[in-house]
């Protein structure tokens, strides 16, 4: 097995020089970079992975792991440490329609290991995947590393311009450049990639809410949506969110945070009184604004764009996470190989696409559909809607439901390693 040249050896201190060789560099240390770095490392490719802040303690992430990150979890050999993490088990979805609670998704048919959705902050998730990772030899996570430009030469990305710790500037030259760095990412700006955009009606609205002793458990951790406002369970706190009109958040903000906080009042199970005591200032409020686009091609020669990069998800369902990860288990899957020669061709790269576009086409143009983009605003002096006593109608609803949302359109397991295969010799 290679070991990654770019390594630095932190018994000693070491810094990264400032020019490092690597097979694969990953811009982004997300579930998509970690898990694909992991897959890559795995199977033997220097792997050099780049995060620009120091951590991964950031609120307000994804944190649904789908019940297809826990089936791949499994064939890693790695659930049951992960399930020792502390975890909530979510086997059933429920949402509260005007006043109405319905089953959304019912997970407990899968025809998989674990038959529920965990829900867990993402930041452990990630924790998790990068302490396994920086256990192979041939894994490199570059913390407070930023990628600033694309290194090209003949035509081709041929690496990344980063800064590292203490400001070093650090050329990362690698065979592909991988962009994992989310929505606003830096690779595929830079690498010129076409983008087409659907928009999105709404936005989000995140706060925090410590807990007390009397509050009402939610049986999933997940309360919602009940007019446009969920909550999850943090252990100590409430996570909660206020879904707004896309665009709305300045005409808030300047009707001032107690009229907002009143707004939030009518729906929530709080008080107005507990969430001013809660939230003092606006520094406290963290915006999501919400977008769905697709890279009309995902490659360039020499770069790669996968999950929120390439496919920016609308929060709905919690699925971009998981999309993200099974990009990444197909990326491995295709590029294990020819990454592990020193060279990838645009052909190669494009077989990731070609793969995911399917799954990825299926389920935004779901969340296009049923986030109401081109219909008018309900009025609230109407009835009730009647999708409650519908859903109950039809008990097939939740299973499909949870066999799209828990497993996605296409599942993808990594494959087991040459050595790992019966028969195969060690």
């Amino acid at each position: 097995m290679a070991v990654n040249p770019s390594r630095p050896d932190l018994s000693t201190g070491d810094t990264p020089r400032p020019d490092i060789h690597t097979g694969c560099c990953i811009v982004g240390g997300g579930p998509a970079g970690l898990m694909l770095g992991y897959l890559l490392a795995r199977a033997g490719v220097a792997v050099t992975v780049l995060e620009k802040h120091v951590d991964f303690l950031r609120d307000f992430r994804g944190d649904t792991i789908h019940p297809s990150t826990l089936e791949i979890l499994h064939h890693l050999g790695l659930l049951t440490d992960f399930l020792a993490l502390p975890h909530q088990r979510v086997e059933k979805l429920r949402g509260e329609f005007h006043g109405e609670t319905v089953t959304l998704a019912d997970f407990s048919r899968l025809p998989t290991r674990c038959k529920f959705m965990a829900f867990m902050p993402q930041w452990e998730f990630l924790n998790f995947l990068a302490q396994r990772a920086e256990a192979l030899p041939c894994f490199t996570l570059l913390r407070a590393t930023t990628a600033r430009e694309l290194l090209t030469a003949g035509g081709q990305v041929r690496g990344v311009l980063a800064t590292g710790p203490d400001g070093i500037t650090l050329r990362i030259h690698a065979a592909l450049v991988v962009g994992g760095d989310g929505r606003q990412s830096m690779v595929r700006a830079a690498a010129g990639l076409p983008v087409r955009e659907f928009g999105a009606p709404r936005d989000v609205i995140w706060l925090r809410l410590p807990k007390q002793a009397d509050d009402t458990q939610q049986a999933s951790g997940h309360g919602g949506p009940k007019n446009n406002f969920i909550m999850l369970d943090r252990g100590d706190y409430w996570q909660c969110g206020y879904s707004i009109a896309k665009g709305s958040f300045d005409t808030l903000r300047g009707e001032g945070l107690a009229a907002l906080l009143r707004r939030v009042a009518e729906v929530a199970p709080f008080g107005y009184d507990r969430l001013a005591g809660a939230v003092a200032d606006w520094s406290q409020l963290k915006l999501l604004v919400i977008r769905i686009d697709r890279l009309q091609r995902w490659a360039a020669p020499g770069v790669l764009c996968i999950g929120d990069a390439a496919h920016a998800m609308s929060p709905i369902g919690g699925v971009g996470v998981n999309l993200a990860i099974q990009d990444a288990v197909a990326t491995a899957n295709l590029l294990s190989f020819p990454l592990s020669r020193g060279r990838v061709t645009l052909r190669q790269l494009n077989k990731v696409q070609r793969r995911r576009r399917f799954p990825t086409w299926a389920l935004q143009s779901l969340q296009i559909m049923l986030t109401g983009k081109n219909s008018r605003p309900r009025d609230p002096a109407r009835k009730p809607s009647a999708i409650g006593g519908w859903m109950r109608r039809q008990p097939w609803v939740p299973a499909i439901a949870g066999r799209i949302i828990g497993l996605g359109f296409r599942r993808e397991l990594p494959r087991p390693l040459p050595s790992a295969r019966p028969g195969a010799s060690r």
